[in-house]
């Protein structure tokens, strides 16, 4: 399986989020480490899997995933 890794920028212009929003709000919240991005050869920089992005992006909202965000 062919994967394509994206900079937070690159991902930013795909996903119509800000480089920040994907920061603050979405990485290890939503996106998680592993499965939607990698850090390679251990470093600080992240490269997102495009293809599990858009896999996620797709998935419907169960009411699971709702009620996780309520307190």
């Amino acid at each position: 399986m062919t994967r394509t890794y994206l900079t937070t920028e690159e991902l930013s212009k795909r996903i119509k989020y800000t480089p920040r929003t994907i920061r603050n709000q979405l990485k290890d919240s939503v996106l998680l480490e592993g499965v939607h991005y990698i850090r390679p050869f251990g470093g600080r920089k992240i490269l997102y899997v495009w293809e599990e992005i858009e896999e996620e992006m797709i998935k419907p909202i169960n009411i699971q995933r709702l009620m996780a965000g309520i307190h």
